[in-house]
């Protein structure tokens, strides 16, 4: 063998293993992830603000479905306690469905569609509730914690309008 096909054939294997050795582990990552969704919802249906507030980093940032901020795990804790006497006291968490992507070897997103009954919503709301979470999740010290959380309410999706709704007819206007 010539040094050029040696060299070109070690910075092949250098360049594949590493992301063999990341896939190898992925899938023990990925099962990590996926059981933080699980006490994700555990906590939620046992209306456990300190459990759930857990699964986040000391530092993360959690947006909910009506776009208010907290920041921070004690933040975080304090809101659901709060939220969790009235509003959510009789609520269900279930997740539908949780897709997981991952960014590097300590980031993932992942992306929960979920359901919810039994909160006090403010009429218009659909019911049952459903949405997505986008999660940011990264792993710290051998363990994965939610970084950052953005919670939307969502309904079907439908098509785009092709062009301005039509005039309303003269008859249908009413002096």
């Amino acid at each position: 063998m010539t040094r050029q096909l040696i060299g070109a054939l070690i910075l092949s294997l250098a360049a594949v293993l590493p992301a063999t050795g990341f896939g190898a582990g992925q899938s023990q990552d990925e099962t990590e992830i996926r059981d933080v969704e699980i006490r994700q919802q555990e906590a939620w249906n046992k209306h456990d603000a300190k459990a759930y507030a857990d699964l986040f980093t000391e530092d993360g940032d959690c947006v909910n479905v009506v776009g208010w901020w907290w920041k921070g795990r004690t933040e975080i804790e304090k809101k659901l306690t709060d939220a969790y006497v009235f509003v959510f006291h009789e609520s269900t968490l279930t997740f539908n469905d949780v897709q997981v992507r991952f960014l590097s070897p300590e980031f993932a997103v992942v992306h929960a569609r979920w359901s919810m009954t039994g909160a006090k919503t403010p009429k218009g709301i659909p019911v049952p509730q459903q949405g997505i979470q986008t999660q940011v999740l990264q792993k710290r010290a051998g363990k994965w914690l939610i970084a950052a959380f953005q919670n939307t309410n969502a309904i079907p999706e439908m098509p785009f309008p092709k062009g301005p709704p039509p005039p309303e007819s003269p008859a249908a206007v009413k002096p």
